[in-house]
């Protein structure tokens, strides 16, 4: 066939059929060239083009951090996926509306900031100190290059200089606060007494036909809670650590690089002198301190007591008044610059200058104690547990990538991982999305389970990191969806609701009539006849002395006149009631100290407001063109 159409497709025919053929190709590259056929766009904010890709992955990344704040109450039924969407992409809308009026007010975020903001996050940190594998295994996890990463940063940095300026800008009115004061330390005198719901519980059955209408009423609160069961693949750096080949070699190397853990390191004692100068210091600030540092130096070289220019110059109030003693201490306690500084000197030497994130220092070096170590006989237990700790940590940062990349290369089965890696897979009991024993207690491994991805499309979960040294793989092997608790299972529990139910009705019942009486003109210790009666007694809004039921509505009731009484009822913990009688109101006032710490919090949450009004004001004022039809998602 192939072969007729070779013979026949000659002269005019054949160039026709090309030039067919060549048009929609040549259209095609044209279009890759002008940008037709892009990803969509969602919105556009005044001219700036956010991405579906974009919102998407900012959606996904929404729900995920839903899932974990609201854990065992999480229910994707609960939220409407268009509105969730909806509801993100304004948040994107707004990010670039706050990126474009910092850039317009000329506000940056250098790559110093940026730094020091990433150095300081608690999720890069190993042993209390920035660790770059823990940042780059943390940002391959996520699915991040380290550039944009930073620039998630470097945005959210911008952004919140223009939250802190418009909050620089709010303030409070001495009639604001005065308002403030005069509610929230104002302070109640009252007497009350507890009618309780236990005397009047029912010991009488209750009928059939009562107990399956409740239970017909609320099904809800007799759902068996949708279960599922898992595989997983579990890794660790102690069973990793518990694989490695050990012999005497590779334990006399570890030993002889790490002897500080196996005794006691040297100490060193010393002194300094501190002159004060921030890492973000403008520049005048810097030159200033270092000329004093300088002059310092030039003091004690000259023959001045280091110990009384310490007292009389240094700026770090723990130390100054001891002449600069900072004791004795080890490696991996004090800056990097100060301790090389420290470690480089003999004893009774001086450094010279040396900078911190602090300020310039003076140090001198005033005493050494010489460490101590076992002999490697006397501790080869204690190395052989220590380098497999040490290995197995590395082994198990190695097999955790390898784990993650096998477990989506075949998202089907953990069969081929577990072969791979050598690895066991395990089965789990049933998990609730509230509650699972063992790893499954940790709420990141069942909303992992729960996922999406997960649960309806039947792959393998994503490398699940539950500490710095362990981490797993799940996939679901069954699903059982809630149901409602046939009523057999539930009567008694039932049977039991509906007499508390009935007991606290009279309760409530009882105490009110009490409380007509006191409204009557029947003194309280009279209408409580045999309660007991708690008070004269005045407290405050925070008072822990009155149960919380009470104190909420005794500061709902109305002041009463002058010299008379206001009673009220409240419902307590457990079905109780309270029957109270206010009889004054003494309004709050404010010291100097209060007053600054009222109209500090005062100031934030106006500010918080402020900053909510200029976000709605700029996009009053945008041109904001949605292209996302997210009404019908």
């Amino acid at each position: 066939m192939l072969q007729v159409i070779r013979d026949k497709a000659q002269g005019w025919i054949a160039w026709a059929i090309v030039i067919l053929i060549s048009i929609p190709f040549a259209l095609w590259g044209i279009q890759s060239y002008l940008g037709v056929g892009s990803e969509p766009i969602a919105a556009t904010v005044n001219g700036a083009e956010i991405n579906e890709r974009t919102l998407d992955n900012q959606y996904q990344r929404f729900r995920q951090q839903l899932r974990e704040q609201l854990g065992a109450a999480y229910r994707p039924e609960m939220f409407d996926d268009a509105r969730m969407r909806k509801e993100v992409l304004n948040r994107l809308i707004r990010d670039e509306l706050v990126q474009q009026t910092s850039n317009r007010m000329g506000l940056r975020a250098g790559s110093n900031m940026i730094q020091a903001s990433i150095l300081s996050m608690p999720t890069f940190q190993k042993d209390g100190r920035y660790d770059q594998q823990t940042y780059e295994r943390a940002l391959r996890l996520q699915g991040l290059s380290p550039a944009g990463f930073e620039d998630r940063v470097r945005r959210a940095l911008v952004a919140e200089q223009l939250s802190q300026a418009v909050n620089a800008g709010s303030f409070v009115t001495p009639k604001e606060l005065n308002e403030s004061q005069r509610l929230l330390k104002q302070t109640r005198e009252l007497s009350y007494f507890v009618v309780p719901a236990s005397d009047f519980k029912l010991s009488d059955e209750l009928s059939d036909d009562e107990i399956k209408a409740y239970y017909e009423a609320n099904q809800s609160a007799f759902i068996s809670p949708e279960k599922v069961k898992v595989e997983y693949i579990l890794l660790d750096a102690g069973t990793a650590g518990g694989t490695i080949d050990v012999d005497e070699e590779r334990l006399r190397g570890y030993y002889e690089n790490n002897q500080d853990e196996f005794g006691i390191p040297e100490q060193r004692q010393a002194s300094h002198i501190l002159i004060l100068a921030a890492a973000d210091a403008d520049q005048s600030t810097v030159d200033e301190a270092k000329a004093k540092i300088d002059a310092l130096a030039e003091r004690v070289r000259n023959g001045e007591s280091f110990e009384e220019l310490a007292k009389q110059n240094s700026q770090d109030p723990g130390s100054a008044a001891s002449g600069g003693d900072l004791g004795f201490f080890g490696k991996g306690i004090m800056d990097p610059a100060f301790e090389s500084a420290v470690y480089a000197l003999q004893e009774g030497g001086v450094s010279e200058p040396v900078r911190t994130s602090f300020g310039f220092h003076l140090i001198k070096l005033t005493g050494i104690k010489d460490g101590t170590v076992k002999p490697f006989e006397e501790a080869r237990t204690e190395i052989e547990a220590a380098y497999r700790k040490f290995e197995g940590e590395r082994l198990y940062f190695e097999l955790a990538e390898q784990l993650a990349d096998l477990s989506y290369e075949d998202p089907g089965s953990l069969e081929s991982a577990a072969s791979v890696l050598e690895l066991s897979i395990q089965q789990s009991d049933w998990i609730t999305r509230e509650q699972g024993a063992g790893v499954f207690a940790n709420l990141k491994v069942r909303t992992a389970a729960y996922s999406d991805d997960v649960l309806k499309e039947h792959n393998n979960s994503e490398l699940i990191e539950i500490d710095g040294t362990s981490s797993l793989v799940l996939r679901v092997l069954d699903h059982q969806e809630s149901s409602v608790l046939p009523l057999d299972e539930v009567k008694q529990q039932i049977t039991e609701t509906l007499q508390q139910q009935k007991a606290e009705q009279q309760a409530q019942a009882e105490a009110e009539k009490r409380m007509a009486e006191m409204a009557a003109g029947a003194p309280l210790s009279d209408v409580a006849e045999s309660y007991a009666v708690t008070g004269p007694m005045t407290v405050d809004r925070n008072d822990r002395q009155i149960p919380p039921g009470l104190s909420s509505a005794l500061f709902r009731t109305a002041k009463p006149a002058a010299g008379g009484s206001s009673p009220g009822t409240a419902r307590l913990a457990g079905g109780d009631f309270a029957v109270y009688l206010l009889t004054g109101v003494t309004e709050g006032s404010a010291d100097d100290k209060s007053n600054l710490q009222q109209q500090e919090s005062l100031r934030r949450m106006l500010g918080r407001d402020h900053y909510e009004m200029v976000l709605t004001d700029l996009e009053s004022r945008a041109d904001i063109e949605i292209l996302l039809n997210t009404d019908s998602e």
